[in-house]
């Protein structure tokens, strides 16, 4: 017997969704991921794809057009050379239409049938107007075992320094209010460090497991030296960011 829904419940949260979908050189991954993420969320919420080739060489951006013409919620955007990352996420989330944000990797490691997941859990929250980032964590890493190191490594020093409250932050899997994320102070590299930032302008971020996926075309960007080591600098940056937050307490407003 079906539940007969409340008339006097509070709207959810979380009804509208931009997916932002950074890619560089994913030209075999791509279109899969479009259609993976259609079956996740068609008919679930309301949503709309953006997807940013990050100064691709390959054919992804011309299977990116191609793919326009089957889905017509689909928005592409092109870099005419690399920009990084966490530029590719800044330009995505600026042209998405929708007040909430999902982010994805372009691999397709992971599972965009996740997405749900981090909604219901965002809706399910009693919600007090403090911004809420909603983190996948990778149960099961799919990944080599030098990427699992490295990822085991950068995580521990990173939760040590800045207190994050996540233990996966490199997950690509994260579902955040637009807004704040436009508000948030922006550097390269910024993508590794979002629940800190979060956290800073008085959020707060809760995990949620999620699948993860094997890479199963295309290769890897990523190995020990710039997982690792390229951070460091950033991570120093952000604890001084963290040393001044962006939170004030407003108690109350006159004049309206």
């Amino acid at each position: 017997m079906s539940k007969i829904p409340d008339p006097f419940a509070p709207p959810p949260a979380c009804s509208q969704v931009s997916v932002v979908v950074p890619a560089q050189n994913e030209d075999e991954n791509v279109v899969p991921l479009i259609e993976e993420i259609d079956k996740a969320l068609n008919g679930f919420i309301e949503f709309e794809m953006v997807f940013v080739d990050d100064g691709s060489t390959d054919a992804t951006w011309q299977r990116l057009q191609q793919a326009r013409t089957r889905f017509p919620n689909l928005v592409i955007l092109r870099h005419a050379k690399g920009c990084g990352q966490s530029v590719a996420i800044r330009s995505g989330v600026k042209a998405a239409q929708y007040p909430w944000i999902a982010t994805l990797d372009g691999d397709g490691q992971n599972d965009p049938a996740d997405i749900p997941a981090l909604v219901k859990a965002l809706n399910a929250l009693a919600q007090n107007g403090q911004p809420v980032m909603m983190a996948g964590q990778r149960a099961k890493r799919r990944d080599t075992w030098l990427r699992r190191f490295s990822s085991r490594v950068a995580n521990g020093v990173r939760q040590f320094l800045l207190n994050d409250a996540t233990p996966d932050t490199g997950c690509g899997l994260k579902l955040f209010p637009r807004q704040s994320f436009l508000d948030m102070a922006h550097f390269n590299h910024l993508h590794r460090f979002l629940p800190a930032m979060m956290i800073r302008q008085g959020g707060r971020v809760l995990s949620v497991p999620v699948n993860h996926r094997p890479r199963e075309r295309g290769i890897s960007k990523y190995g020990l030296w710039n997982r690792l080591w390229v951070g460091i600098v950033d991570l120093f940056g952000v604890m001084w960011l963290m040393s001044r937050p962006m939170a004030p307490k407003v108690t109350e407003v006159e004049g309206r």
